[in-house]
């Protein structure tokens, strides 16, 4: 902790040296991380490089009430999640223009009708238990294959695979139920 204080007020006095220390100390493992939650190498090196910019641009301001390396890594933990909830925000709004323009193309009628079954379909996976709901959501919505969904679960595939059996099933007569009830069909 001592040697952490001590490198942080180096750089804090503008020393060069010691923030290219650490900088080719981190760099490598810091990008690392950065991958692991964004996914991009890209990504994961222009968020460290924009790490350290802020660190030697705000070096006089920094506080390290910890290590070096735990700063580094809570740092690049917050841009990376940041860059996830952007990311996350530009895909709900281009799916939303998509939406829109495949609404557009309907008539008043068959636009009602649309909605209406999207709101049915919303009711019947809410009323779903919340675990089924959750894989069907995380292959569905989010693309997660079934391994995945299992890893992340501690389950078997084959659980999964009977999760979203039971989902379907759900929608299907939900779905079949509604068009008897609203159509006669």
């Amino acid at each position: 902790m001592l040697d952490d204080l001590a490198t942080f007020k180096k750089i804090k006095e503008g020393d060069v040296k010691t923030f290219e220390t650490i900088f080719r100390q981190y760099y490598t493992p810091l990008c690392m991380y950065a991958f692991s939650i964004t996914g991009r190498k890209d990504i994961a090196e222009e968020i460290i490089q924009d790490v350290f910019y802020n660190i030697w641009k705000e070096k006089e301001n920094i506080q390290i009430l910890r290590s070096v390396k735990n700063y580094l890594y809570g740092a690049v933990r917050n841009h990376s999640l940041r860059y996830q909830e952007r990311l996350m925000v530009q895909e709900r709004h281009h799916e939303q223009l998509l939406n829109d323009s495949r609404e557009t193309d309907l008539s008043p009628q068959e636009l009602l009708e649309y909605r209406e079954l999207e709101n049915v379909i919303a009711n019947i996976l809410n009323k779903l238990p919340e675990r089924r709901k959750q894989i069907f959501r995380m292959h569905r919505t989010d693309g997660k294959k079934y391994k995945e969904i299992a890893d992340f679960y501690s389950i078997s595939v084959k659980t999964v695979e009977a999760e979203m059996t039971k989902a379907y099933h759900a929608l299907r007569q939900g779905i079949e139920k509604y068009y008897t009830l609203n159509h006669g069909i």
